[in-house]
């Protein structure tokens, strides 16, 4: 990564989880002359399609000769606004497009992740939990900014005790993780599985998918308010808002209780705002779509010119999610504009009913969408991960939506899952669930 920064290259980092068709379709989109890998990646791409990459491999003679400095290149002399690292989005409503981050928003982001979110030492631990080609990959660069130690998991499965145990046995004071991964540490701390004492621990940065309130209790009960929330899309790289750790601590003592729904408020230098489909700002209150603005804004995607000019208006980026903005400038994300559901007339935020079904305890894992009906135009379904599916549970769980949610938000239909389709990020693919149940 930090040659190909010094060698003034453009890095196209790649998730190992992605599969042998993904990662040809990264190749051949970016356009990369060189794979790096080792042994294991590289016989995911035997027989496939390079795209005239060179593949090197860790261990081999050619990728020695590079990692020894026996070809030695000199340092580029980069611009600001020169391509640093093309971040692929992570495609859940369609192909993954390349945003292109230069070296100056990369600085940004660096010196905004250490004044706001995890402010480091070189005495500090660092765990990478998380994939570091997205939002980890950020975290590293603030780790390496200040010499701080870091230690990175075994690619895999994630095992919460392994987890917590080497927390403890590392000193580890700061990690970035998803909230999946936070409700399963905290799932095994309730059930004695392991201890949930980190006297170290001091930041646990979030962030990359909902979180719901009653599970964000949860773990603030269990660890204490060690967590702050990001809010930002690969387009502004982790980069737009922030819940700090005051404010997870007010709402655990029972103030403003309501803020541990919300993304939280602007980063330093940075604009977020909630615009109407003519560009002006909405009062606050009003739903429209999430906008920001700042150095930490990519400058396009790669070789699409169409999508940046429709997601670069007016010095905006449009994020293409929906939310709302309260009197005090705290940001509440409602949905993704294509996620959204209309039945009879009235929109459905998932988010909203994601939630209710999250604090139900026989809910371990839930997603909502939308399916086309003749009369309602859509009907809200309810695809519900529990250890007990059963006629008596679709009952309770619709009589527990009846006391949260108004009746046109209320699931219709429900469906009893092993497990959600995810992709290598662990976002939900509810475009698959979509069809799925349409079928």
């Amino acid at each position: 990564m930090y040659g190909c920064f010094m060698a003034g290259y453009c890095l196209v980092p790649l998730n190992a989880r992605l599969t042998g068709p993904e990662l040809e379709y990264h190749l051949s989109d970016s356009g990369a002359v060189a794979l790096v890998t080792d042994e294991e990646g590289a016989a995911i791409f035997e027989g496939r399609d390079l795209s005239g990459a060179v593949l090197l491999v860790a261990g081999t003679d050619g990728y020695e000769r590079l990692a020894s400095g026996a070809e030695r290149l000199p340092v580029a002399n980069v611009d600001r606004d020169d391509p640093a690292w093309l971040f692929y989005t992570s495609g859940t409503t369609g192909r993954p497009k390349g945003a292109i981050l230069t070296h100056g928003n990369l600085d940004f982001v660096t010196a905004s992740w250490l004044a706001d979110l995890t402010p480091m030492t070189e005495d500090d631990v660092v765990l990478h939990a998380a994939p570091l080609s997205h939002g980890a990959g950020f975290h590293a660069l603030a780790a390496v900014a200040r010499g701080a130690h870091q230690v990175i998991l075994p690619a895999g499965s994630f095992d919460p005790v392994a987890v917590l145990s080497l927390i403890q046995r590392a000193g580890v004071t700061n990690t970035w993780m998803v909230p999946t991964q936070i409700v399963m540490l905290t799932d095994a701390v309730e059930k004695g599985s392991c201890d949930g004492h980190l006297p170290t621990l001091d930041r646990v940065v979030y962030g990359g998918a909902p979180f719901a309130p009653a599970e964000l209790r949860r773990a603030l009960e269990v660890f204490g308010p060690v967590f702050v929330q990001l809010f930002g899309q690969g387009e502004t790289p982790m980069t737009a808002t922030v819940l700090p750790p005051s404010d997870h601590a007010a709402a655990l003592a029972g103030e403003r209780q309501e803020r541990l729904g919300s993304a939280g408020y602007a980063r330093p230098g940075m604009d977020v705002r909630i615009l109407g489909p003519d560009g002006s700002e909405l009062p606050s209150g009003e739903v429209g779509e999430v906008c920001v603005r700042g150095p930490a804004v990519m400058s396009g995607y790669w070789e699409r010119p169409d999508a940046t000019a429709e997601a670069l208006r007016n010095g905006w980026l449009h994020t293409g999610d929906l939310g709302r903005m309260d009197a005090f400038g705290y940001l509440y994300l409602l949905d993704r504009a294509k996620d959204m559901i209309i039945t009879g007339g009235s929109n459905v935020y998932a988010v909203e009913v994601e939630a209710a079904l999250a604090s139900h305890p026989a809910v371990h894992d839930a997603a909502v969408v939308g399916v086309p009906d003749r009369t309602w135009g859509e009907l809200v379904v309810a695809v519900v991960v529990t250890d007990a599916p059963s006629t008596d549970l679709e009952a309770e769980l619709a009589a527990h939506c009846a006391t949260e949610l108004a009746g046109y938000k209320r699931p219709r239909r429900w469906v009893f899952v092993e497990s959600l389709p995810r992709n290598a990020y662990g976002k939900v693919l509810k475009r698959q669930l979509r069809e799925e149940l349409s079928s």
